[in-house]
């Protein structure tokens, strides 16, 4: 059980704990407002289709509380990288990921950028991808989600097969941006100006929104919505709290404060 009392901030996953693919958890925008009341929140998300803006423009058209500066994505969070490093990039991202990355210099491809690029995911795009890693260039992973929840209601692959593919035909290690890396926790934690321990994360997958805030330091919130199914408990991962949803967190935690 978690102490409340002890908590400042939370950080919520997105498509899963607030929404499922389009359509909003029922009473999810009433919580939302009830937990912002109370406590900091930000938003952290994997999705690498679509640009931070257009994850915020998503959000209200939900009738979600929500500025866009509080959304992290691995997306937004690889085009600074890129940005900082000064390198170029071969990019295998959505049409849409790669509108807003116009920005990223695209010789000498000092990095193979990998996203959830969906139709893009090509063997033309795979094989210039291995040959620019086989010639030096270096593996970035936006994200490395191992599945999602479809459109249709059933598990659809995520770019992470697509990026150990890669590691498995060249013996490179990719480096990953988004979660579970800690780094990707900390930097939405520092935005806060709250410490990890004061800080609960909020998710539907287990081992990336899970395990990767908890190995960061943080309180770690698995709910039963989203791509959450019982297998995820098998899994030898123990979070400190599990919930259906974000709804009966709220109650929990009006119960305990």
């Amino acid at each position: 059980m978690i102490d409340f009392k002890k908590i400042k901030g939370f950080l919520l996953d997105l498509d899963g704990v607030l929404y499922i693919i389009d359509k909003p958890i029922e009473g999810a925008q009433n919580s939302l407002k009830k937990l912002k009341e109370r406590f900091s929140v930000r938003f952290i998300t994997n999705t690498t289709t679509k640009p931070r803006k257009v994850v915020y423009q998503k959000l209200v058209q939900m009738g979600f509380d929500v500025k866009e500066e509080e959304i992290f994505s691995a997306l937004e969070a690889t085009k600074q990288f890129l940005k900082e490093k000064d390198a170029g990039a071969f990019l295998i991202l959505t049409d849409l990921a790669l509108e807003d990355m116009k920005g990223i210099k695209k010789q000498p491809v000092d990095y193979v950028v990998i996203g959830d690029a969906r139709d893009n995911f090509t063997y033309q795009n795979m094989n210039k991808a291995f040959r620019y890693l086989m010639e030096g260039a270096d593996l970035l992973a936006a994200a490395k989600n191992k599945y999602f929840r479809d459109k249709d209601g059933k598990l659809s692959l995520d770019c992470g097969a697509f990026i150990t593919g890669l590691e498995f035909a060249t013996g490179k290690k990719a480096k990953l941006i988004g979660k579970p890396n800690k780094d990707f926790f900390l930097m939405a934690v520092r935005s806060m100006g709250l410490k990890p321990e004061e800080v609960a994360v909020v998710g539907d997958d287990i081992e990336s929104d899970v395990k990767g805030g908890m190995d960061a330091g943080l309180k770690g919130i698995l709910v039963k919505t989203g791509k959450f199914t019982p297998e995820d408990l098998k899994k030898g991962i123990e979070p400190d709290l599990i919930v259906e949803d974000i709804n009966h967190l709220i109650r929990l935690i009006e119960d305990q404060t």
